[in-house]
């Protein structure tokens, strides 16, 4: 198993006790600190009191689901969240991408898998990520990334990405005349056969326009029906996202 170069916390939060030991005991053979919750009122006041660097959260638990757990978090900051699911759940999954998820796993699912992901998401958070070219900004249009600080700018208005979102904007934006199917995007972002699907890509899309479009971004990204997306002209068109 990959170990995890530096130390970091992940925050599981699931109300079945067993699921809750069988990932604490993977993550902390994988070098990962774990703290857990068995509820998302509880994984609330744990993030406030102990910053954990990512969550790995449960959609339905009792008192407060995962949905709204993830709503919450997403109102106050960008901390990685990586959801689990079962099989039945595709609705509600491709809703906690839309709210700002960054992956999810589908139950029942192997530790092993769990902690490849978890590891993925901690690698494009690392405070030097490797670059996608040798440059600390791109900028295209009205378009600024500051890859450095993972800020990204529409004019000098900073708009809040989640991990993924940036990371899908950042490989739009290394070549903005290319076109870059789902399958190129996955590869890029995850690496070779890793399991997610197109409609976590194209989630990931619309809350990248939406946002966008909230600050003038309207032409943030363009769809090429058929083959994929590529980066807009940012040039601040007002078409709905």
């Amino acid at each position: 198993m990959i170990m995890c170069p530096m130390p970091r916390t992940i925050l599981v939060v699931d109300d079945d006790p067993h699921i809750r030991q069988l990932l604490v005991f993977a993550l902390d053979k994988a070098g990962l600190g774990a703290v857990e919750a068995a509820d998302g009122e509880t994984a609330l006041v744990l993030v406030a009191a102990r910053s954990p660097d990512m969550v790995v959260l449960d959609i339905n638990m009792p008192r407060m689901d995962g949905l709204e757990t993830c709503r919450r978090l997403r109102a106050e900051s960008d901390i990685p969240i990586l959801f689990l699911s079962s099989r039945d759940d595709e609705i509600d999954r491709v809703l906690g991408i839309e709210l700002g998820a960054d992956d999810y796993v589908v139950k029942p699912f192997s530790p092993r898998e769990v902690v490849a992901r978890v590891m993925a998401i901690l690698r494009r958070t690392a405070a030097d990520p490797p670059a996608l070219d040798q440059n600390r900004d791109l900028a295209h249009g009205r378009l600024c990334l500051d890859l450095e600080g993972w800020r990204a700018l529409w004019d000098v208005t900073p708009v809040s990405l989640t991990v993924t979102e940036f990371q899908l904007l950042r490989l739009l934006a290394s070549v903005p005349t290319k076109v870059f199917s789902r399958d190129a995007i996955i590869d890029r972002l995850h690496g070779p056969g890793f399991a997610v699907t197109d409609r976590t890509i194209d989630s990931h899309i619309r809350n990248l326009r939406a946002k966008f479009f909230a600050v003038g971004g309207g032409d943030l990204i363009e769809t090429r029906a058929g083959i994929g997306y590529r980066l807009g002209a940012c040039a601040g068109a007002s078409s709905a996202p």
